[in-house]
């Protein structure tokens, strides 16, 4: 076989598609890569409630995840009572960006994450969009305690109208990432995949030219970056696919699928 890689999938349209749909050749893609002797690390903006399922789904039951666009990196151990265990939370304050938020998004609704077990909203998301059973709080609750991860969300608005009000009024000391829709994910300065990606690949002494990532969205930027070898899906936006290595299919055809199969055919 080749040298073992550190092969970092992001969930979301990349793994799974829109739908949250894992198709059956993807999942034997990714687990012949494992079966391979390569570390497969799934690098998502899901919380760690809704990563679970999907680690479990491709039999990734040891090893790492990172999770919050990197602000917690988890390890794997089936003997462990939850199968898992926190490396590595990076919290934040998240006072200061909210009111600066609330006031140019008056109507948007807001979350927090709990670490294992969901969010604090303000008010209801539409349906699936947030991990576990949300739990309705205060405007004051949510700025309670430190977190891992402020998420902004509008229903109302769109993707391009989010960039253009964080540009407005700029956002300091922190990173933000706007998703497919309008959705602003806010995370501790310095936090990102590629971040807690590196940590992962220091831990595993993969040297760095060893190293693959494969995503579709604006906060992957840093981690196909990051990466030897950075795959953008073929759904991407066109900042996404600038800044990869290259571009695969699209996750509705089982992009991934071409981008894994030379790491378990030993053609790579």
């Amino acid at each position: 076989m080749t040298s073992p890689h550190l092969v970092c999938l992001d969930i979301d349209g990349t793994t799974v598609d829109h739908d949250g749909r894992l198709s059956p050749a993807v999942r034997d893609a990714v687990r012949a890569v494992a079966d391979a002797g390569h570390h497969v690390v799934l690098a998502t903006g899901r919380a760690i409630v809704g990563t679970l399922p999907v680690l479990d789904s491709l039999g990734l039951l040891q090893g790492y995840a990172v999770c919050a666009n990197g602000a917690i990196t988890l390890r794997l151990d089936p003997a462990l009572d939850e199968g898992y265990e926190v490396l590595e939370a990076v919290t934040f304050d998240p006072g200061p960006a909210l009111h600066v938020l609330r006031r140019e998004f008056p109507s948007a609704l807001v979350a927090v994450e709990e670490l294992g077990v969901g969010f604090k909203v303000s008010a209801p998301f539409p349906d699936g969009e947030l991990d576990g059973v949300p739990r309705v709080v205060s405007f004051e609750e949510l700025m309670e305690h430190p977190v891992t991860r402020l998420t902004i969300r509008d229903p109302e608005s769109t993707s391009e109208e989010f960039l253009a009000g964080t540009d407005r009024i700029g956002l300091h000391g922190v990173e933000y990432a706007v998703g497919w829709s309008a959705w602003l994910d806010i995370t501790p300065e310095g936090v990102s995949k590629a971040a807690a990606l590196e940590g992962v690949r220091r831990r595993l002494r993969i040297e760095p030219g060893m190293t693959l990532a494969v995503g579709d969205q604006r906060n992957d930027l840093e981690m196909l970056h990051w990466a030897a070898r950075g795959v953008a899906m073929g759904n991407a936006p066109d900042e996404v696919k600038a800044v990869a290595d290259e571009v695969a299919g699209d996750v509705d055809d089982d992009g991934l699928v071409a981008v894994l199969h030379p790491l378990s055919s030993g053609t790579s």
